[in-house]
């Protein structure tokens, strides 16, 4: 009775408050049907057909010179407000396809405007954005980010470029996508993001792509801009186009756009101030109803945290709960745990392989003795269930019988990176030597891994546990991050910088701040892949950090040695045989010293650490003595700080006690 209560009474807060929220503007349009039609303002020559935009008109026969068109979105975006001195972010990810007929041209635009209507005249090089008499006049309130296919004034790059618009056909910057490898107007999909961060006044814009193994989504451009500067409070998104007497075919396939609020109505204040009381009386009375509740359920014992009904609640709570299996089923099979099944053993458990209908599977059967065994086991099975990336090990199911907890995850067939990286003397077999080619690829996996979990998460997830024997290997020698009894996920906030308190981890990979502040960070985890991306490249162990000796580690400071003696690459394992990439294993090693700062300060993010691996960016500054550890650690100065903004690094604000989950 009591819980009902509390639902009861928690429902209604919920329901007053959502009745004051103010709705950021977000929509997603995976195609175009005819009923989206009504969402939009179609105005000039553009169309809605084929379940697509048609920015500009394509009917069968009918004439495509001399065309202009805007697509916008019906329902207004609220950009910034005046009175409360905030602007909204925002992020807007379409499919554009642009389809040659004579020739190419002339392109078309992302456009946040004033008005909704479309200039006359406004066709061929004005890309329906201006036209020869409104050209530069700032009442014009309109930006446009171009995606250009013909030089059409003597400032334009080439045919094939991006830029920025103010006001004017004129850009203010623009970038070829030549050198990137992107043809605007080929006939095929290009997946477009442009996003506006409000806190720092940046416009970006990023092209995503895919390889026969990896998805990348490639940083086009990056530009300083405040639109409050340029455009009124309220203004409408979409998409203008042209032709002239080259033509093409301009086409939105995809589109998908979200913003943050920035204040409450006049009318929202007013609902909030006749509402406030009731809703105050609402939460006392929902307190009072939850301590009724807990006490009755204290009282009586209810649950205790090995409860297996506790743990089942705990983990089904996730909307990507993985499966459910029984004690019996896993124990066939791993043939009763054989020790012939064993695949290896850590600090939280076992490995045995086992064949489950009729596939290969790891079964991790957690140690008695493991600290805090229950609570890592959750932590496991709802990280990794909510997590979905090609380069993380991939947790097929969970059980808790008889008081065995165990984890079923898919099988990789070779292993961990530790058993196949470091050469054995005693070995029995014939060492199998990892190509320059596979470790670079390793580090990649690893690299993207780590950014999923930093920045492509709902809720920023620390692994806090990056080594070698945590790096699984498929079939094919591509790295798989696994073992997330450490991890944490972090409620997203405002800050960059987030932490959990409770020192763990693995010796050799973990940064000095750490054993000063028992806080683990994403700088922490940044850490851990440098020494990682150290080891892989030498074939060599990390060496031993423990409490006395924190501030020293044997191969970042062995690596460091031979950059200062301008001898970076000597560090490749000379197992290869100087068969590697010298200008890329530079920049590995270079990469690896750089994530190994001992000021986390001056740590790469994990996003700038994939740039650099994938050759998109240059490494991090390193400098030529290795700083020494100090705690508060020295923020740069305002100069160093402007050549770091350059480079992505880790920006770290004052440390939060979050708990995990």
């Amino acid at each position: 009775m009591e819980n009902s209560f509390f639902h009861s009474h928690l429902l209604a807060i919920c329901l007053a408050f959502a009745v004051i929220q103010v709705e950021c503007l977000e929509f997603t349009y995976p195609s175009f049907p005819e009923e989206t039609r009504s969402n939009l303002l179609l105005t000039g020559d553009s169309n809605l057909a084929v379940d697509a935009l048609q920015v500009t008109y394509d009917v069968r026969g009918a004439p495509i010179t001399n065309l202009s068109g805007r697509v916008l979105h019906k329902e207004p975006l609220k950009l910034w407000s005046k009175s409360k001195n905030k602007t909204a972010s925002f992020n807007s990810t379409f499919t554009l396809r642009i389809v040659p007929q004579n020739s190419s041209g002339e392109g078309v635009a992302f456009i946040l405007a004033a008005e909704n209507s479309i200039p006359e005249n406004s066709y061929g090089q004005w890309l329906g954005i201006v036209n020869a008499s409104t050209n530069e006049l700032a009442s014009n309130n309109i930006i446009a980010i171009e995606f250009d296919t013909k030089k059409s004034y003597s400032e334009d790059l080439d045919n094939n470029h991006v830029g920025i618009d103010v006001n004017s056909i004129y850009s203010i910057y623009q970038v070829s996508l030549t050198s990137y490898g992107f043809n605007i107007s080929n006939d095929t999909d290009l997946p477009v993001r442009i996003q506006y961060d409000a806190v720092s006044t940046n416009l970006s814009l990023s092209i995503m792509t895919n390889t026969t193994w990896n998805n990348k989504e490639i940083p086009i451009f990056s530009y300083p801009l405040d639109l409050s500067q340029h455009l009124p409070e309220t203004v409408y998104v979409g998409f203008s186009a042209s032709t002239g007497v080259a033509t093409e075919l301009n086409c939105i396939r995809s589109w998908n756009f979200t913003s943050t609020y920035i204040n409450y109505s006049s009318k929202n204040m007013l609902l909030l101030y006749i509402l406030l009381p009731g809703i105050l009386v609402l939460c006392i009375s929902c307190l009072v109803g939850i301590f009724v509740w807990w006490k009755w359920a204290h009282d009586r014992d209810w649950v205790q945290e090995d409860d297996p009904r506790m743990i089942e609640q705990k983990i089904q709570s996730s909307t990507m709960a993985p499966k459910k299996f029984r004690l019996k089923e896993l124990k066939s099979a791993t043939k009763n745990f054989n020790a012939k099944r064993k695949l290896g053993k850590g600090g939280f458990g076992t490995v045995y392989k086992g064949i489950l209908n009729n596939r290969e599977v790891a079964v991790k059967r957690v140690s008695e003795n493991s600290r805090n065994n229950i609570q890592d086991f959750i932590a496991e099975v709802v990280t990794i269930g909510n997590l979905h990336h090609k380069n993380l090990v991939k947790l097929i199911g969970w059980c808790y019988e008889s008081n065995e907890l165990l984890l079923v995850y898919e099988f990789m067939p070779n292993g961990s990176l530790e058993k196949v990286i470091f050469y054995e003397e005693n070995a029995s077999t014939e060492q199998y030597v990892l190509s320059w080619d596979t470790r670079h690829r390793i580090i990649c996996g690893v690299a993207q891994a780590l950014d999923y979990l930093h920045f492509g998460c709902e809720k920023r997830v620390l692994h806090r546990d990056i080594k070698a024997s945590n790096i699984m290997l498929d079939s094919g020698y591509n790295a798989r991050l696994g073992d997330f009894g450490l991890a944490r996920m972090i409620q997203p906030s405002e800050q960059t910088h987030h932490t959990t308190k409770e020192l763990a981890g693995t010796p050799g990979y973990m940064a000095p701040e750490y054993f000063h502040t028992g806080h683990a960070t994403a700088e922490t985890d940044v850490y851990g892949f440098g020494v990682l991306v150290l080891e892989v490249a030498c074939g060599r162990k990390p060496g031993y950090q423990s409490e006395v000796n924190k501030f020293n580690n044997g191969i970042v400071d062995w690596v460091w040695e031979l950059y200062k003696l301008g001898r970076t690459t000597d560090a490749v394992d000379s197992q290869l045989d100087g068969e590697f990439y010298e200008e890329q294993a530079e920049a590995a090693l270079l990469l690896g010293l750089a994530c190994c700062h001992p000021n986390p300060y001056q740590r790469p993010t994990m996003r700038y650490a994939l740039q650099v691996l994938t050759g998109e960016a240059p490494p991090p500054f390193v400098p030529v003595d290795r700083p020494a550890f100090m705690w508060p650690a020295t923020r740069p100065s305002i100069r160093s700080e402007l050549d770091y903004s350059l480079h992505d690094v880790g920006q770290i604000t004052p440390f939060t006690d979050l708990s995990g989950r």
